[in-house]
């Protein structure tokens, strides 16, 4: 059996994570962020193949988000765990970029709470509940999930609705389906 090329056998300048330290990660390639966050490869098969066979597989970065944890096990080298963490990673990005800025949205149409937490609803195949909650400027504080239901609904019961509503000490709630 012939062996394959792993991340040590790059020149040390050219492994994704010594890229990452000294370029940022802004100058890695897809393949090499995912390579990042698989971490390791199967035996005499480098992360970088694994991360390429993902990509070939999806062909783009929606795709492999929106895939489940079952049809990513089915790509040899990516396990349960290894499904897990690329899930985890593209939930951390989606959070991020539904999180309300510093300087806060101001709510005075339903346009504005679309801008503020719409993302956190896109390509989403259930229905979610969310609160938003503002202060007393009208200025967007927080957001939680209240539940996720089904296809076409979602059960919530008031006091789940209000709880993260009272703590955050919200002066007024919209609520989001």
């Amino acid at each position: 059996m012939s062996k394959s090329f792993t991340i040590h056998d790059l020149p040390p300048v050219e492994r994704p994570r010594e890229r990452l330290v000294n370029l940022g990660p802004e100058a890695l390639s897809i393949q090499e962020l995912l390579a990042l966050i698989l971490g390791r490869g199967i035996r005499g098969e480098s992360v970088m193949v694994t991360a390429q066979q993902l990509l070939s597989r999806y062909g783009d970065l929606q795709s492999i988000a929106d895939s489940s944890l079952e049809e990513l096990c089915q790509v040899k080298g990516i396990g349960l765990a290894k499904a897990s963490q690329i899930k985890a990673a593209f939930e951390l990005g989606r959070r991020l970029e539904s999180y309300p800025e510093k300087d806060s949205v101001i709510v005075r149409s339903p346009e504005n709470v679309l801008k503020s937490v719409g993302s956190r609803l896109k390509r989403r195949k259930k229905e979610h509940f969310l609160t938003v909650f503002m202060d007393t400027r009208n200025r967007v504080i927080g957001v939680a999930p209240v539940s996720v239901g089904s296809l076409d609904s979602s059960l919530a019961h008031p006091r789940e609705v209000f709880k993260e509503a009272i703590s955050a000490s919200a002066a007024s709630v919209i609520l989001l389906t």
